[in-house]
């Protein structure tokens, strides 16, 4: 089988993180945020994925070319000249998509999930119709698309753009199942398959619905970042996290990571390969990318720390702080929701969210 991840965007609103590394290659819960993805599609059967990718092609080969041995998964990348919206993508890999007459999958590069995809495969094989998208449950279903289907069978009837008035809460997951027939309905230009190809499917009776069972989240901005490590961490098998004195978990701490003294980490904390921690370090809901380091008596909290960075002694972060990579910051300096670019150094406390460029 194969799968189709569109990975075309540019990561604006993961800044600064995304400037030097593509988003599917940004580190998540100490694993390249596709490599996710690709884990669980190999899990079904899928030995070909096609990566439909625009921004900074050259660097994410060189990042995931490892995987393709480790995980004995083909990868393809489907380059775009130009942006080809969400739909697009699909009639740009027709010659590779065409190689095989099973279903495809095709997935948005930014969630995490527990990614039921075996149930979805055996639901879309069960209806035999085009085409079957995974939707999730919200609570404010006003701030998003919701699909409007009949939950005894999973027919979809309809899709409501931000409705004021109450018609269900159901909201596209961005996992989706295909016949190869689906190509044909795409044309090799600039395409959303949310508002222009599902309406038409839908109409002619070809598109259905099932319902994610466990968490979602969209990962694509640093505080949903933050959220969707927490449930990840709450849905983690016992095995990948790190217990001790001093954890509070669900953490997760990569064992190359160097940990000082009387420390207290966690919960939701994720600390990457190469990591110093020093001594009386206090870590919550934080994750701290490769290579960085937390100096002694430093309380960092709901916070993304990029690679090489350092928090320098007794300083305090918080409020979604997102430091770049490289990021200098001095002792007993306060941080508050900053977002810091690449090689920067911070000589004075940042009391209010702002950006430094």
């Amino acid at each position: 089988m194969k799968a189709l991840i569109l990975v075309g965007g540019f990561g604006t609103r993961l800044r600064p993180l995304t400037l030097t590394t593509p988003k599917p290659c940004v580190p998540f819960c100490n694993k390249e945020l596709v490599i996710h993805q690709i884990e669980a599609l190999k899990m079904v059967g899928v030995d070909t994925v096609i990566l439909a990718v625009n921004y900074k092609p050259e660097r994410m080969r060189d990042l995931l070319k490892p995987w393709e041995q480790k995980l004995g998964v083909k990868i393809i990348y489907s380059q775009e000249e130009e942006p080809l919206g969400t739909a697009g993508p699909i009639a740009l890999a027709k010659e590779h998509l065409s190689t095989s007459s099973e279903p495809f999958f095709v997935l948005n590069s930014d969630i995490t999930s527990t990614f039921p995809l075996a149930e979805l495969l055996r639901f879309h094989k069960s209806h035999g119709k085009e085409g079957t998208i995974m939707v999730t449950q919200v609570s404010e279903p006003s701030k998003y698309g919701v699909v409007v289907y009949e939950e005894n069978t999973g027919k979809i009837n309809r899709f409501v753009e931000k409705p004021q008035e109450y018609v269900g809460n159901k909201i596209n997951a961005g996992i989706y199942i295909f016949n190869h027939s689906i190509i044909d309905r795409i044309p090799l230009q600039p395409t959303s398959i949310e508002n222009e190809i599902f309406p038409k499917m839908s109409t002619d009776g070809q598109l259905y619905a099932m319902e994610l069972s466990g968490f979602w989240m969209d990962v694509g901005q640093p505080k949903d970042y933050l959220a969707g490590m927490c449930k990840y961490l709450s849905n983690a098998d016992d095995s990948q996290l790190a217990k001790g004195s001093g954890i509070v978990s669900p953490c997760m701490i990569d064992p190359t990571a160097k940990i000082g003294k009387d420390c207290l980490l966690g919960p939701y904390v994720v600390i990457g390969p190469n990591v110093t921690v020093g001594d009386g370090v206090r870590l919550r809901r934080t994750t701290v990318f490769e290579g960085a380091r937390i100096q002694s008596n430093s309380w960092v909290d709901s916070s993304i720390i990029g690679w090489e960075s350092v928090v320098g002694k007794w300083s305090r972060l918080e409020g979604v702080t997102v430091l770049g990579r490289d990021v200098q910051v001095a002792d007993e300096l306060y941080v508050n929701g900053a977002m810091i670019l690449d090689h920067k150094a911070i000589k004075e406390s940042i009391p209010s969210p702002q950006i430094v460029m």
